[in-house]
């Protein structure tokens, strides 16, 4: 049964979902992905060629700030049509209802099925006006997206493709791990995406990572100050500098 968000538990099929606080979440937003992507690697949860998307999954919304939210993953397929009218496009309720169980702010993460992903895109403006009123802050698929000017700014748009139609675009399950861009992703994963991508923050080192990006940022710093022309930069400074970092 979904229950509200400030501090509680959220429950979907055996799965427990702690929110992070406002102020943690807000402070990841602030963060680009690739010092997010770096802040993790130093708790050393995770291989570090693991724990987000690759290259063929794309940005649409470049000119937004980083993406944060909760994954509500489903799966659905375009290339023929479903087995009854009342799964057709956007008219699945139990699904719109689905998204209402997990915590806000919330990532549509929909793993296009079809043997050709992309032929017809499941979302465009009205699934994004929808999405947007149920407090949905992105959308993240293998497959094709559409109504790009109408979306606008409004929403986090990641995909492989832009496709003309919806073809016979339907939700065919919901609930269960997807895969995106070779990311396996659970109901509930706390995902952080730009332009540079999507990469999922694991739940024991979430509320640390802001922390660590400032720490690792002001290492940078210090590295890029040292590389500036007027700083006499040589070898032997990087070399010492680089074994202090040991």
């Amino acid at each position: 049964m979904p229950v509200r968000q400030g501090g509680v538990l959220y429950m979907h099929k055996q799965a427990r979902i702690q929110p992070l606080a406002s102020e943690v979440l807000a402070q990841l937003r602030s963060i680009d992905s690739c010092t997010v992507s770096n802040a993790i690697e130093r708790f050393d949860v995770r291989p570090r060629n693991e724990g987000f998307t690759d290259s063929s999954v794309r940005c649409f919304s470049p000119g937004l700030p980083p993406m944060v939210g909760y994954a509500a993953p489903g799966r659905m397929r375009s290339s023929a049509a479903p087995p009854s009218s009342k799964h057709w496009y956007y008219k699945r309720l139990d699904w719109w209802e689905y998204l209402t169980t997990l915590p806000a702010p919330r990532v549509i993460v929909i793993e296009d099925m079809d043997e050709c992903p992309g032929m017809g895109a499941l979302f465009g403006e009205i699934h994004a006006r929808i999405a947007t009123a149920l407090g949905c802050v992105g959308y993240v698929t293998n497959g094709a997206v559409r109504d790009l000017p109408a979306i606008g700014n409004s929403l986090h748009l990641f995909a492989s493709a832009v496709a003309v139609s919806h073809a016979y675009a339907h939700v065919v399950d919901f609930g269960e791990p997807v895969e995106i861009g070779r990311l396996r992703i659970k109901p509930g994963d706390l995902l952080h995406g730009d332009l540079h991508g999507i990469v999922a923050v694991p739940e024991e080192v979430a509320d640390r990572v802001p922390q660590e990006a400032a720490r690792l940022l002001a290492e940078e710093r210090e590295l890029i100050g040292m590389c500036h022309p007027g700083n006499n930069f040589s070898l032997d400074k990087l070399r010492a500098y680089l074994g202090t970092r040991e």
